[in-house]
């Protein structure tokens, strides 16, 4: 008897190939669409319901049942509110991070099984390994697509019974397998940004959220440059949309953040060599170890500190709940709230979320 696979259908032309390899493989497929956000852009429309459309055109193509499941409330408390608090402290968060974590590992996966389930299977670009009672998350054929990265704090328990469709595959070779089968998602342009911001004005959005309290750009020895529009919006590194007029350094070069001063709410800016901006290593928390936590306490490993960037060489040091990275060539731009994600070959071995960076005297 054929065995009963949930695929969590977004909408999107991954999930919907996804769906239709495991059909083809011999499955029993039955989708589930989550509504994770319920609000409006500003324009009065809701990406939501173009999803849901595109949803039900895929599924009746392939020829399977499908649900939606509302997990709004759910997502509020667990991720968005989380977003919030995080950019309220001036860090800058990962919420796919939590979301993979919180509802489609958790929530999804409860409802999946309610339904009969008994794997559940997504469109990310990754793959898995089920060896000896283990459960390895693997890295994606298609290494520019890979998304490891966001699956980082994913559980043993949360990665048994779990499949993913495209990990030996190229995103090139989806898109094809999506027109040679007539899917409606097959030349859907891929989502980008976060999923509940989506093509709104990031500043906009928060807005309505936290209220902006503006403040002076200065440098380091006290000149003051402009007002920024709340230390929320700005990034470590940031060069683009500092608005200080045009103003160059004594050497031509433009500005770039170096420092937010929560506690004074002031936005400190430098120019010229980005030495300031390159550390040594950083301080993790909140960490997650795929599949168990290492035997040794000290080893090394490559890891990447933001999703869009080529693993580094870097020696991890485990200090009970937090763990030391230390840089084998200094990296630039550590950002607080985002997560540094560990690998070993072709093997995610777990991450955290970087708390701070390191600079040695």
């Amino acid at each position: 008897m054929a065995k009963t696979v949930v695929v969590g259908l977004s909408g999107g032309v991954d999930s919907s190939v996804a769906a239709l390899l495991l059909k083809e493989q011999g499955y029993n497929v039955i989708g589930l669409y989550m509504n994770n956000w319920e609000e409006q852009d500003e324009c009065g429309h809701c990406t939501g319901e173009e999803d849901w459309g595109d949803v039900r055109r895929v599924a009746n193509k392939i020829g399977i049942p499908y649900y939606s499941v509302n997990f709004a409330k759910e997502y509020m408390d667990r991720v968005f509110s989380y977003f919030l608090k995080e950019y309220n402290a001036g860090r800058t968060p990962n919420p796919d991070v939590l979301c993979n974590r919180e509802i489609k590992f958790k929530d999804f996966k409860e409802k999946a099984f309610e339904l009969g389930a008994e794997y559940i299977a997504t469109g990310h670009y990754c793959d898995i390994l089920h060896e000896d009672g283990k459960h390895y998350l693997l890295k994606a054929k298609d290494q520019n697509k890979d998304q490891t990265y966001f699956l980082n704090q994913l559980s043993q328990s949360q990665l048994n019974k779990v499949l993913f469709p495209l990990g030996k595959l190229e995103k090139s070779e989806v898109r094809a397998i999506a027109e040679k089968n007539g899917l409606a998602t097959a030349k859907k342009k891929d989502s980008t940004g976060i999923c509940f911001i989506g093509e709104r004005n990031f500043r906009n959005f928060l807005q309505t959220y936290i209220p902006a309290k503006r403040g002076q750009i200065k440098t380091y020895d006290g000149k003051v440059l402009g007002e920024h529009l709340g230390l929320m919006y700005y990034t470590i590194g940031q060069r683009r949309g500092l608005n200080i007029g045009g103003q160059k350094g004594d050497d031509g070069s433009r500005w770039f953040v170096i420092e937010k001063d929560l506690k004074n709410n002031i936005l400190y800016v430098a120019h010229g060599e980005e030495d300031r901006l390159y550390s040594d290593g950083l301080i993790a928390s909140t960490i997650n170890w795929i599949p168990e936590v290492p035997t040794k306490k000290e080893f090394d490993c490559t890891a990447k500190f933001r999703y869009r960037q080529p693993e580094q060489k870097c020696r991890v040091k485990i200090t009970g709940d937090t763990v030391y990275v230390e840089f084998y060539e200094k990296q630039r731009a550590i950002t607080e709230g985002q997560f540094a994600v560990f690998y070993q070959g072709e093997k995610c071995i777990g991450g955290g979320v970087i708390e701070k960076a390191i600079f040695k005297k």
